[in-house]
């Protein structure tokens, strides 16, 4: 049985081997764990690994994620841009930041990640933090973190294929597929893989009611393609040295499925596409023993993001003439790294430093009302750069054999250097510049009061730095810019309880309280016409509650488990008295069980359930929506070298909404394979 481990699997200081675990986790590409599994194959803490990925079905980042208690995914709040948010107890995507093998994924304009765009079939596991990020994995960690682990191979010649189909009733949307091959040497190591899918379209609930905009059946604009690759090399010169240089590329392209209670479109320029959604990562990741007790990591890398975004006249998409069309390019760089260094100073005192630089440049151009013969036009490129520091040290003191302490503090800096912006009064001009700074502080303490069992208790507040788009964009000439817009802070309380009962099952319990202060809220600082917002720090807030999980092997042939979620917000935002807090609900379970009739083959029946959580309503106000609960259910076969499975999600084919005008998925189902050797 794995044992509670203690708050940080401190790196190097004794950690063994560094080039790989057997599982084939990249663990090079791990950020700062606060604890392991508290036993073998169960669902309850904040990792999810392959197997679940693919026993439940979740190809994409935003589906898997919700296997976690405290953890949802939502459709953006009006929906409009097709995009998918995860939120972590409350905290979406600006205050939880995303990373692939410790490298943070960061967009530099907005940071607006779309997380539907992330495809999960061949990663190792994906690592959420919740509440307490560590200091030492940089900057803007204020409610947690996320962090996709890529696979490392184990063997001196292995790999892996994944292929499959997915649709509504007779109706086939479209396929899927992953590759992985891979070799490991006594000294090196080397490894190509990657995803792909293709989704022509999919179907809305037979229960959906057609309107005027969309009529059932195949959801108007609802097609995408994704996919990823990833090629590592790796040197080990011995049991705790490593070094790594790897590669990462993803490219996407969507569409974006109108209000279907708009009509005609409200406001008209909403006929949207994304041609193109690229990201490319090369990052290298470095592990030195020093001596028995100290350590050296490091990390580099180079990120690009490459963006499209057309705006069409109506609902052909074939032209770009009107008032307000557009088609708007970005193209971002961002470099920079780590370094961290740990060593322990006594037996029962070990000390950890890293100073964290990161540099950003965003350049965008729109090409206006493109497709008419005389009133086109472009815009001359125009750029933002700025650079984030972080310097941060963090102590564990073992204060006896079974109780760990924590304390870790950082400097966070924010440098804008320059923000262009072009209209056609001022032509090509600048905005004030600046930057902020904000100090963070943590603590936890764990205890581990028996064999397998441990409490713990932890106190975090962090900062984040407002995103360019918060602080200039004028939102199609809608918003007001805030240059001096500063930073929100959200101070984290929580107390845990998780133990393991026996080698395969485990309970845990958390209670929460988050403090969230200076929030950036967008309010109306003209009645108009036209009506005008601004970012600004008005908001206060607290996000509070508690989360079960529990996960069992009650009869050798029959494994039942799954967590419960309850969660409260509350917004005060003096310049809106009727704000709502957008995108969770306050009720949220998954439940699940595994039954093997024999060795080979498992039927897995899972369930979600949520309440109603609130959504923006364009024009104005909020609206509940999105109460469900869906049955889904896999049939899995395993072979020594293959597996196959079949399913399907929403059986019920409920009907039902995450943001107001934007059906969901209705009843789907799936059929796919792999083979490994």
């Amino acid at each position: 049985m794995k044992k509670v481990a203690a708050l940080l699997a401190l790196p190097a200081l004794a950690h063994g081997s560094m080039a790989g675990a057997e599982d084939g986790t990249f663990t090079l590409g791990e950020i700062t764990v606060t604890a392991t599994r508290v036993a073998e194959d169960v669902l309850t803490d904040a990792i999810v690994d392959r197997k679940e990925i693919w026993s439940f079905n979740r190809s994409t980042l935003d589906e898997a994620v919700k296997l976690v208690a405290g953890v949802t995914s939502t459709f953006d709040s009006n929906g409009r841009r097709n995009e998918h948010d995860i939120l972590v107890r409350g905290y979406g995507r600006w205050q939880v930041p995303l990373s692939i093998d410790g490298i943070r994924v960061y967009l530099p304009a907005d940071n607006r990640l779309d997380f539907s765009r992330f495809l999960t079939d061949d990663l190792a596991q994906i690592q959420i933090q919740k509440g307490y990020a560590s200091v030492i994995d940089g900057p803007g960690g204020l409610g947690g973190a996320i962090n996709l682990v890529t696979r490392k191979p184990t063997e001196k010649f292995e790999g892996e294929v994944q292929a499959g189909l997915f649709g509504a009733d007779s109706d086939d949307q479209g396929w899927l597929a992953a590759a992985r091959v891979g070799t490991r040497q006594h000294k090196f190591y080397a490894q190509a893989s990657g995803s792909y899918l293709d989704r022509d379209h999919w179907s809305v609930s037979d229960d959906f009611q057609p309107t005027a905009i969309e009529d059932g059946g195949e959801r108007n604009g609802s097609d995408n393609r994704d996919w990823r690759v990833n090629a590592k090399v790796g040197f080990t010169p011995n049991e705790t040295d490593e070094y790594s240089l790897s590669y990462t590329s993803q490219s996407g392209s969507k569409g974006a499925p109108l209000n279907v209670f708009n009509n005609p479109p409200n406001p008209p320029n909403s006929y949207w596409r994304w041609p193109w959604w690229d990201i490319e990562n090369l990052y290298w990741l470095s592990n030195t023993q020093l001596g028995s007790n100290a350590y050296l990591k490091t990390r580099l890398f180079y990120n690009t993001f490459d963006n499209a975004l057309y705006a069409y006249d109506n609902a052909t998409y074939a032209t770009q003439s009107a008032n307000g069309r557009f088609r708007s390019i970005y193209d971002d760089t961002g470099y920079g790294g780590s370094i961290e260094a740990g060593m322990s100073l006594t037996d029962r005192d070990t000390l950890r430093a890293v100073v964290h630089y990161r540099r950003d440049k965003h350049t965008e151009r729109n090409y206006n009302r493109p497709t008419h013969p005389t009133l086109s036009s472009v815009e001359p490129l125009q750029e933002t750069l700025e650079d984030t520091w972080s310097v941060a040290l963090e102590n564990t003191f073992k204060a006896t054999a079974a109780i760990d302490v924590v304390l870790g503090i950082s400097y966070d800096k924010n440098d804008l250097k320059r923000a262009q912006e072009y209209n056609t009064t001022q032509a090509l001009f600048g905005y004030p510049t600046g930057g902020s700074d904000a100090v963070n502080a943590q603590g936890a303490v764990h205890w581990r009061y028996a064999d397998g069992a441990r409490l713990y208790g932890s106190i975090s507040s962090r900062t984040r730095f407002p995103t360019i788009f918060e602080r200039y964009s004028t939102r199609f000439g809608t918003a007001v810019p805030n240059p001096d817009l500063e930073s929100e802070r959200g101070t984290n309380y929580e107390i845990g309880w998780e133990a393991a009962l026996g080698e395969r099952s485990s309970l845990s319990a958390a209670i929460f309280y988050n403090d969230v202060a200076d929030m950036i809220q967008t309010v109306v600082v003209s009645a108009g016409p036209p009506q005008l917002t601004q970012a600004q720090n008005v908001g206060d807030g607290e996000y509070y509650g508690i989360e079960l999980s529990g996960d069992a092997h009650v009869l050798p042939q029959l494994r039942v488990g799954g967590n419960y979620t309850y969660l409260e917000r509350r917004i005060v935002d003096p310049l809106q008295p009727n704000f709502r807090p957008t995108g969770t609900p306050s009720n949220q379970a998954f439940l699940f069980l595994a039954y093997q009739p024999w060795e080979s083959f498992t039927i897995t029946p899972s369930v979600e359930i949520a309440d109603d959580r609130w959504s923006d309503v364009t024009g104005g106000g909020y609206i509940e929506v999105g109460s469900y609960t869906l049955a889904n259910l896999q049939f899995q076969y395993a072979a020594e070298h293959w597996e196959v499975a079949v399913g399907g999600r929403n059986l019920a084919d409920e009907n039902y909404q995450l943001a107001y005008g934007y059906p969901e998925q209705g009843r789907t189902w799936f059929a796919k394979f792999k083979a490994f050797f």
